[in-house]
């Protein structure tokens, strides 16, 4: 199963998104290149909203995501959540797990998603065979946690318009990096529950908040597929600056 096939959003080329990302943060030769796209060749197929590992769960490996969409999220005894990051095809899970005995968070896709789990030993030999693939692995990590700390500011400093905005903005950039958005569209296969439980607020203040987007003209929300119509104004209702994500030229947003 191809799952790019069956999206709404034609890919922006056919290269591995692993390759696309990990090249953005510096140079690799061919032998690198090819490295990556050996270890992320296979993979298998794992159904929309499927926990690929929980909190208190004993990590095993690192998690590559090489299609779809995934999320990290916390639950509390109480049945609340809240979602701390979003996972797109190129991203890496915790290369330094073999440091954690349990995890302190679960890794669940929000839709079907090509998954890819590399032992820790490869990972860690590959790392210390090829210095510039291990520099562009820190440097993904150094920008998981840069966007951890926007995403704080997020919930923290910005109105709710403003961070639903920010997101939309965040996950078109990094989507097109890695070639699974068009220049103003994407798959977006996050609830309106989903969006809640990652900008702090009620599912009734998401929804009033996303109706005055559409009001304003600026998106569209049909099925899986957001368009945004009006890039610039987007980009000015939330003050978003992609430099935290340090991709350089490739930022088009």
């Amino acid at each position: 199963m191809v799952l790019s096939s069956h999206s709404s959003i034609p890919l922006a080329d056919s290269s591995n998104p692993l390759v696309r990302k990990l090249e953005g943060f510096g140079p690799l030769t061919e032998e690198e290149r090819a490295v990556l796209r050996r270890i992320s060749a296979n993979g298998h197929v794992i159904g929309p909203r499927v926990d690929l590992i929980r909190e208190g769960d004993a990590p095993d490996g690192v998690i590559l995501i090489m299609e779809g969409i995934a999320c990290r999220q916390k639950h509390r005894a109480n049945g609340a959540r809240q979602i701390t990051a979003y996972l797109v095809p190129g991203d890496a899970c915790d290369l330094d797990v073999a440091l954690l005995t349990q995890m302190d968070h679960t890794i669940t896709t929000l839709s079907a998603c090509r998954v890819v789990r590399i032992p820790i030993d490869v990972v860690k030999r590959i790392m210390d065979e090829h210095p510039a693939i291990a520099r562009s692995l820190r440097m993904g990590t150094l920008v998981d946690e840069a966007t951890l700390r926007e995403w704080l500011v997020n919930v923290g400093c910005r109105s709710a318009i403003e961070r639903i905005a920010h997101l939309f903005c965040e996950l078109l950039v990094r989507l097109q990096v890695v070639g699974f958005a068009s220049e103003n569209s994407y798959e977006f296969p996050v609830t309106q529950l989903d969006l809640a439980d990652t900008v702090g607020l009620s599912n009734v203040h998401v929804n009033r908040s996303l109706q005055e987007v559409r009001r304003q003209g600026v998106i569209e929300l049909k099925g899986r597929t957001l368009k945004i119509l009006d890039r610039q104004r987007l980009k000015s209702i939330a003050e978003f600056n992609s430099k935290y994500l340090h991709l350089g030229t490739r930022a088009a947003a």
